[in-house]
């Protein structure tokens, strides 16, 4: 998996345990055309290809046109992807493991480049923000049909 990039000057790492199964949070996590019908602040998302690294996908998160490419797919364990809009890379991680038919969900992300280091504080606020938003989301739709 590629790691994130522990010095750029905006980064987050957020947890959750989920009521369900690995498999089930993958289905949902990786079904990224499917991302806008739980998560509320992405619009448009679609995948350009099969789920595997190198494949692209686009999508748009709180107003910005992203165009992304995974670079971790592992069943039930790993999936990653890098993005870039505006001048600003991302490094996007989830781990999923899972222990007596629950999930522990961590996630990892780091931006940098211009925007990201003149907005530092705000985009770090964002970030944070939107994260803990993904994973409660997450969180809804698995437990929904467990």
């Amino acid at each position: 998996m590629k790691s994130i990039n522990k010095n750029a000057p905006v980064k987050c790492s957020k947890t959750i345990t989920i009521n369900a199964s690995s498999k089930k949070v993958w289905e949902i996590i990786t079904n990224i055309d499917n991302w806008a019908t739980w998560q509320t602040d992405i619009s448009k998302p679609k995948m350009n290809g099969e789920l595997k690294p190198k494949t692209t996908f686009d999508w748009k998160t709180v107003g910005a046109n992203i165009h992304s490419t995974l670079h971790t797919v592992e069943p039930f364990k790993n999936f990653g992807w890098t993005g870039k809009t505006l001048g600003v890379l991302a490094i996007h991680n989830w781990t999923l493991t899972e222990t007596n038919g629950r999930t522990k969900v961590s996630v990892d992300e780091s931006m940098e480049g211009f925007f990201a280091k003149l907005l530092k504080k705000s985009f770090n606020k964002n970030l944070e923000k939107g994260m803990q938003t993904w994973l409660e989301l997450l969180k809804e739709v698995c437990e929904k049909n467990s």
